[in-house]
């Protein structure tokens, strides 16, 4: 296969550009189904985000294999990793589909069953999809962008229609995302005909299993940490976790900006490029620390505008807290691609066990286990003695202790990369966006608006403020600027044209 050169920062930008668009049509949705359902279906809705995972826990193991095979130029890798992970889908649904009968009185969800049918095909595009976008993620991951706003714009609309329109509530929730998710896989689809035309190539899945073990073994330890999520309903009812998803919609546009990073592992891959690395920390963080302190300062003015009448207010504390998670996140992240990049015990198309597990890739498929190890005994204490089945207690306990966690994980990967490589971190720049930032937030404290439009006005007003005193004090964030808008342009350049971009 053709192994094409990965332009870091234009799939970034693009990919980014495309998840801030769809930030629009995110609120939208979100808008729509929190004014449209009870809070006790809102929090319903909120379940199946924390049970299908449990089904999809295999999604990435072929997935993460495929992409760094695909990066290498690997011929038939695209092809055999969906027949793969297709394969694994049917088994998941089929499995979903037995448990129905445990999990639904477990979740109070008798009157709900039809949802969680329609949702079994979640399954298996969550199957499609991972390896997909792994796939494009290895040599086209603008592709992905364009995916996000395929699927985002098309959800809104549906949601729309068949919540307001057809009055269909919560089935019609559920099947506006299904139907979203089946069309952006058949976007990926058409995008990867040419790779999935290609043979199938059975040597590649033998590798992959061996090396899925490491996969398994860490997307386990991920769904052991995720059981303290389970105790927001087990300990809070729907009404707690109504009040995590509602805070969870906000808080994760942070997260968003580690879109710009998405190309970073292949690129590292390919070339061994670590400047790439730290250009890819300012970029993120760019858009990171501002999103955070806009959320800290408006916590109440957001739950708000999600929905005016004010049930989930006082969730505010919870939000404050995802906040600051998504931020640790976010930076957590960058290091995470740094250090799978680096990474070359399978370099020749081989994964030796040994090796993986002797490697630093191991280190970081153990990290769920640590964060377990951490959040787990703590989270079940502060539910039996400190929440008292207070819902809104259960998640205020659940998301710090949870932070912390992950605060402890990202200080890991910290030290293994710091270890392994020369990755400089650009702490002069992250002080002028703290700088800059601080100045937007406080701008945005003492304005507490309390209607939709009044919050968007304000939120706009903080981002001008914002690079306006990032502009004047940090000529790198000039050049970053003119760099981005380049990339941009070359979109657009004629095809004649062979020259590198960044």
């Amino acid at each position: 296969m053709e192994k094409k050169e990965i332009r870091t920062h234009y799939s970034g930008v693009i990919i980014f550009a495309a998840k801030i668009a769809t930030v629009a049509t995110g609120i939208a949705f979100a808008l729509i189904v929190a004014n449209s359902l009870s809070q006790a279906e809102y929090g319903i809705l909120g379940i199946f985000n924390i049970i299908i995972p449990y089904f999809t826990i295999l999604a990435g193991a072929i997935s993460f294999w495929t992409m760094r095979f695909v990066s290498r130029g690997a011929e038939g890798a695209a092809k055999t990793g969906v027949f793969t992970n297709f394969a694994l889908a049917i088994i998941a649904v089929l499995a979903y589909l037995a448990l129905l009968p445990i999990i639904s009185p477990a979740f109070r969800l008798g009157s709900y069953l039809i949802v969680y049918l329609i949702m079994a095909a979640q399954v298996v595009e969550v199957y499609l999809i991972s390896v997909l976008e792994s796939s494009l993620q290895g040599n086209r991951p603008e592709y992905v962008g364009y995916g996000l706003l395929v699927g985002e714009i098309l959800k809104v609309g549906l949601c729309y229609f068949l919540i307001v329109w057809r009055q269909m509530g919560i089935q019609g929730a559920a099947l506006s995302i299904v139907i979203a998710f089946a069309v952006k896989a058949g976007f990926y689809f058409k995008t990867l005909f040419k790779e999935l035309r290609q043979k199938l190539v059975f040597a590649y899945v033998k590798e992959w299993v061996k090396g899925s073990a490491f996969n398994i073994y860490n997307v386990i330890g991920d769904r052991i940490a995720a059981i303290m999520f389970l105790m927001i309903t087990w300990y809070g009812t729907e009404t707690a976790n109504s009040y995590y998803y509602a805070t969870s919609q906000i808080a994760n546009i942070i997260v968003y900006s580690t879109l710009l990073a998405f190309a970073l592992t292949p690129k590292l891959l390919s070339e061994s490029k670590l400047g790439e690395a730290t250009m890819s920390l300012k970029l993120v963080l760019l858009f990171a620390v501002p999103m955070t302190a806009g959320v800290l300062a408006l916590p109440s003015s957001y739950l708000v505008f999600l929905k005016e009448t004010g049930e989930y207010v006082v969730a505010t504390p919870v939000l404050m807290i995802l906040a600051i998670d998504a931020l640790i996140l976010t930076t957590s992240t960058i290091f995470g691609y740094v250090l799978m990049g680096i990474e070359r015990v399978d370099e020749k198309a081989k994964i030796p066990f040994r090796e993986v597990a002797k490697s630093r890739l191991f280190i970081a498929f153990s990290l769920p286990y640590a964060h377990a190890a951490i959040t787990l005994p703590t989270a079940f204490y502060a539910m039996t003695f400190l929440a008292h089945n207070d819902p809104l207690l259960v998640t205020i306990y659940i998301t710090g202790i949870n932070t912390i966690g992950h605060t402890a994980m990202f200080l890991v990967q910290y030290f293994v990369v710091s270890r392994a490589v020369k990755f400089q971190i650009p702490w002069n720049t992250i002080g002028k966006y703290a700088i800059a930032s601080a100045a937007m937030a406080a701008i945005l404290y003492f304005t507490h608006p309390t209607r939709r439009l009044t919050t968007l006005i304000i939120t706009a007003i903080g981002g001008v403020v914002y690079i306006g005193v990032l502009l004047a004090i940090d000529k790198g964030t000039r050049s970053l600027l003119r760099m981005s808008i380049g990339i941009l342009k070359d979109r657009i350049r004629p095809k004649g044209r062979t020259d590198n971009s960044p």
